[in-house]
C-alpha cells in the first residue's frame, strides 16, 4: 500500500477498494480476509464468457479504530460496476458473521470494557446493486446482507461510507438505508435507481442522465445531507472518512444507532409526510426542496465547498 500520509490525503472518490479498506482504519492495522490469494471468484461468470477477479470485486478484512475492531467491506466499482453476485455477497455476509463472533467474545472476556472495544461493520459502497449476470444469486445476497444487519441490532453498529465513483444504487441503496449511520462526501451518490435507468424508463426529457449537475442535485451528498438521508457530510479524502469514523466510534452505542428506524411506525409516518409534501409542492427540481427547508442562494449550493455548505445548510 501507499505511504500512510499519502493514503490519508488521497481522494476517497478515486481510491481503489483496497486503498479505502486500508485507509478508513488506523494506520497499519488492516488485515485482508479472503483476499486474491484465496482465489474466490464467481463460478457463474466464466460460463457466460466473462472475466473474473480473484476477490470478486469485494475487499473484506478487519482493522482497528482505537480499541474497536472494525470489519471492513469495500466494493470495487471497476469490476462489473461493483455489482453484487454470489461470492461478493458471501464475503459481505462473512464479515458480519465474524463481527458477531468478535462481539460475543469481547462481551464474555471483557464485559467491563465492551463500550471501548465495541466492534463495528463498515461498508464502503461502490455499486450499482445486483449483478445481473448472476440473477437470483445476486438478489439472495442482498437479502442475506439485510438479514445480517438485522442480526446486529442491539449489539454493534453498521456504518455506510459513500463517496466513490459508481455511487450506491439498486438493491444496495436499500442496504445502505438499513444501516445505522451514513457518511457521504459531496461526490457521493445514493439512490435506489441509477440515473441511466431512470432516463431509460422515463425518457430524457424527464431525467437526463448526462446532466451531471442534475444527477448530483438529485442523488449527491449535499442533497442527501439536507434530506437527512446522510448523517455526515465530509471532505473527499480517506483521512476525513477515517476521522469521522473515529469520532462516531467514540460515541455511546445508543447514540450511534438512534437513527436505525427501518420498519418503524415513525419512519412510515415520515415517508407519508414526505409523499404528501411532494404532492403539495410539486417540485420541479431539488433546488425547490432545498429552498422549502430554508436554504438561501440555492443556485450556489452545488458550487460551495463542503465547509462552506455545512456552515449554512438547513436540513429537513
Amino acid at each position: 500500500m501507499s505511504d500512510w500520509k499519502t493514503l490519508e490525503e488521497k481522494s476517497f472518490y478515486s481510491a481503489s477498494a483496497r486503498e479505502r479498506a486500508h485507509g478508513v482504519v488506523d494506520e497499519g492495522t488492516f488485515t485482508e480476509l479472503a483476499g486474491p490469494a484465496d482465489r474466490m471468484s464467481s463460478p457463474h461468470l466464466p460460463v457466460l464468457g466473462e472475466a473474473v477477479e480473484w476477490d470478486d470485486g469485494c475487499v473484506t478484512g478487519v482493522g482497528l479504530i482505537g480499541k474497536h475492531p472494525v470489519f471492513v467491506i469495500s466494493q470495487e466499482g471497476k469490476f462489473i460496476g461493483g455489482a453484487v453476485g454470489e461470492v461478493h455477497g458471501a464475503k459481505m455476509v462473512g464479515a458480519f458473521v465474524l463481527a458477531r463472533q468478535m462481539y460475543e467474545r469481547i462481551k464474555e472476556e471483557y464485559p467491563d470494557e465492551l463500550a471501548e472495544r465495541l466492534p463495528a461493520v463498515v461498508i464502503s459502497f461502490e455499486t450499482g446493486g445486483v449483478r445481473l449476470h448472476e440473477a437470483n444469486a445476486g438478489l439472495l445476497a442482498h437479502a442475506e446482507v439485510m438479514d445480517q444487519i438485522q442480526e446486529t441490532k442491539g449489539k454493534f453498529p453498521v456504518i455506510s461510507l459513500i463517496g466513490s465513483k459508481v455511487g450506491c444504487f439498486g438493491g444496495m441503496g436499500f442496504v445502505a438505508a438499513a444501516t445505522d449511520v451514513i457518511v457521504m462526501s459531496d461526490l457521493g451518490r445514493l439512490g435506489l435507481t441509477g440515473p441511466e435507468v431512470i432516463e431509460q424508463e422515463m425518457g430524457k426529457d424527464e431525467f437526463d442522465s448526462a446532466d451531471r449537475s442534475l444527477v448530483y442535485r438529485t442523488t449527491g451528498g449535499k442533497h442527501k445531507y439536507i434530506m437527512r438521508d446522510a448523517n455526515y457530510l465530509v471532505e473527499d479524502t480517506l483521512g476525513a472518512f477515517h476521522e469521522t469514523l473515529a469520532a462516531i466510534m467514540d460515541e455511546p452505542y445508543e447514540e450511534i444507532v438512534k437513527n436505525r428506524r427501518i420498519g418503524s411506525e415513525e419512519l412510515v409516518d415520515e415517508q407519508l409526510a414526505l409523499a404528501g409534501l411532494s404532492v403539495e409542492m410539486a417540485p420541479k427540481d431539488a433546488r425547490d426542496v432545498w429552498a422549502y427547508f430554508g436554504n438561501e442562494d440555492v443556485e450556489q449550493i452545488p458550487e460551495m465547498t463542503t465547509a462552506e455548505f455545512l456552515a449554512v445548510a438547513k436540513r429537513r
